[in-house]
């Protein structure tokens, strides 16, 4: 991972806000790395969170 990506918070739990707004926004079909930056967090712990719940999130076309 590239030192100084900013936002990233490594490691951080999940808050409850945060779980339902990555459940609204891959339910409207956004892509990850718009999920991502929206909830400040890298596209990795995004795709993880996801699957831990059984999302899917749009392919980046």
């Amino acid at each position: 991972m590239a030192k100084g990506e900013g936002f990233e918070r490594h490691k951080q739990p999940w808050r409850q806000d945060e779980v339902q707004k990555l459940h609204t926004l891959a339910k409207k079909g956004m892509a990850l790395k718009a999920i991502a930056k929206a909830l400040t967090r890298s596209e990795e712990s995004v795709k993880a969170r996801a699957k831990e719940d059984g999302l899917s999130i749009a392919k980046l076309h």
